[in-house]
């Protein structure tokens, strides 16, 4: 799983309505096979409309602006089936946008993004990071989606904003059987709201349907092969596409890859190993820069004391954030876990602790909400909903209390700041409604065209050895591994200039890196 545990994690028109097909006469031959279903939902022709602004599921925000040269961004739905395994069931619609490629002369064809979570928003995040891919909108298409369960997407609903205030603030690291046990209800009622309020799409969000509605996307936009750049959860949903339809992938790159060979528990025990890597490349970096850096200590070890000793004080006694909302020590983690996302954000990271132990917790707070999809004005997108439906309908793992508890030396061996939060964070599946599919995913691909896959040596969030694991994985021939050498979650965001000459040489002219490329 791509994202932080779900601790830290609580630690981005027109067409039909959604319909209900009658199961027809009693005859079963009158019924579709589900290739059938799928053949005839391919042939559907989308209706593409200038785009609203984001829904509150969706984030928010304004409407997208147009890109350099005066392309305006168009949205749509897809009907797609909710159970692949009923054909004359249920469908439901899945959000789109779009940009038209700018050399129709020259266009290969439509380049699907999916930019991680898993719950993030296809549709509100792409336009904010175009500027990004401008020069794959040459020769593309550039077309993102809200999976399903996500967003627009008959998004998974759980609690509301207030009750979404509460529930993130909670004690994520329980000191005493009182608060293990406030810990294990808030799971519960948590996960009775997602049910409550979306039981009927719960079993039905999980990667393996994602991937067998972006084949549908692929034949619906009129494409022979699926171009995909898949970023952080995207891989992993990038490999599970390639499993079920090796023979329909094009040009793919997947950016900061997920091990697909770790379970729930060693995805969870990496990302704190990733989350406290990163902590400390940025404590080397505020030492290195003496007085400049407004953090007391004059090694890494010392400021990493330091700020484990601000947050047992937090957990203790909360300090003053926004409004009448406290900075607790679970949003302060949150949100120092939030800035290690990006090199950007370590003035940030500066800022909010060295507020924080003056008293002052609101920009830690409001690192913290960015992390949970809170917005200024207190309404929250789905992201964590979704995130908490598609992760828990994805993997078995159930950890009890006791089974949590046993694992947290080892998960505070990897990491002192991080590793308490995200052992506690192995129990976010504990009370779902739905079982879970798989230990881990199969990604294995023979046959499938090359694979670009882009590690980052520094990556908190899908530490650097998954892109081994994801090319030994996928199997010889498909996997071809490009590493990075820097700091922050992914690598062809970051601006490296190598990194985006290899992926846009491999997508727009087809000639793939040399394996065991470095970038630095």
């Amino acid at each position: 799983m791509p994202t932080t545990s779900a601790a830290l994690r609580a630690v981005a028109l027109a067409a039909s309505a959604t319909v209900l097909l009658a199961a027809g006469c009693s005859d079963s031959s009158d019924k579709k096979t589900e290739q059938d279903r799928t053949e005839d939902l391919a042939s559907q022709t989308l209706d593409w409309q200038k785009c609203p602004a984001p829904s509150e599921a969706e984030g928010g925000g304004t409407q997208p602006s147009p890109l350099p040269g005066g392309t305006t961004w168009e949205c749509s739905f897809m009907d797609v089936p909710l159970d692949y395994a009923e054909p004359d069931g249920e469908t439901i619609e899945l959000a789109l946008i779009r940009a038209k490629a700018l050399d129709k002369s020259k266009r290969i064809g439509s380049l699907i993004f999916n930019f991680g979570g898993p719950g993030g928003s296809g549709v509100s995040t792409l336009p904010s990071v175009a500027a990004d891919f401008e020069t794959l909108r040459t020769r593309y298409d550039l077309v993102s989606f809200d999976p399903r369960g996500v967003g627009r997407s008959v998004g998974v609903e759980c609690k509301d904003d207030r009750q979404l205030d509460a529930y993130f603030a909670q004690d994520w690291t329980p000191d005493d059987a009182a608060e293990e046990q406030t810990l294990v209800e808030n799971l519960k009622s948590f996960a009775d709201a997602c049910k409550k309020n979306s039981g009927n799409e719960l079993p039905y969000v999980g990667t393996t349907n994602a991937a067998r509605d972006m084949d549908l996307m692929r034949q619906v936009l009129g494409d022979k092969k699926l171009s995909y750049f898949g970023i952080s959860y995207g891989t992993e949903l990038g490999g599970v596409y390639a499993h079920l339809y090796p023979k329909n992938v094009g040009r793919a790159v997947l950016d900061a890859v997920v091990d697909p060979t770790a379970t729930s528990e060693q995805s969870a025990l990496g990302q704190a190993k990733g989350f406290q890597l990163a902590l400390t490349d940025w404590a080397k970096d505020c030492v290195a820069r003496g007085d400049k850096c407004p953090i007391p200590g004059s090694t890494p070890q010392e400021i990493q004391d330091w700020i484990i000793a601000l947050l047992k004080k937090l957990d203790k006694q909360p300090i003053t954030g926004s409004g009448d909302r406290k900075l607790t020590q679970t949003e302060a983690t949150n949100g120092i876990a939030q800035t290690l996302y990006s090199t950007e954000y370590w003035p940030l990271l500066e800022q909010g602790l060295d507020e924080a132990d003056g008293g002052n917790g609101a920009l830690l707070l409001a690192l913290s909400d960015a992390l949970n999809g809170r917005s200024e004005n207190g309404d929250y997108s789905n992201i964590q909903a979704a995130n908490s439906a598609i992760n828990c309908v994805d993997y078995k793992d159930r950890f009890t209390l006791d089974q949590a508890r046993a694992k947290l030396p080892q998960f505070r061996e990897a990491s002192p700041v991080f590793g308490d939060t995200m052992g506690w964070g192995l129990m976010g599946c504990s009370e779902w409604p739905v079982p879970g599919m798989w230990s881990t995913p199969d990604v294995s691909a023979p046959g499938s065209a090359p694979i670009v896959l882009v590690g980052n040596t520094g990556d908190p969030a899908t530490p650097y050895p998954g892109t081994k694991a994801m090319a030994d994985a996928l199997g010889k021939g498909v996997g071809i591994e490009l590493t990075y050498k820097g700091e922050g979650h992914g690598a062809y965001n970051s601006g490296n200039k190598c990194v985006q000459k290899a992926v846009n040489t491999y997508l727009l002219d087809g000639k793939a890196p040399a394996a065991g490329t470095v970038c630095q």
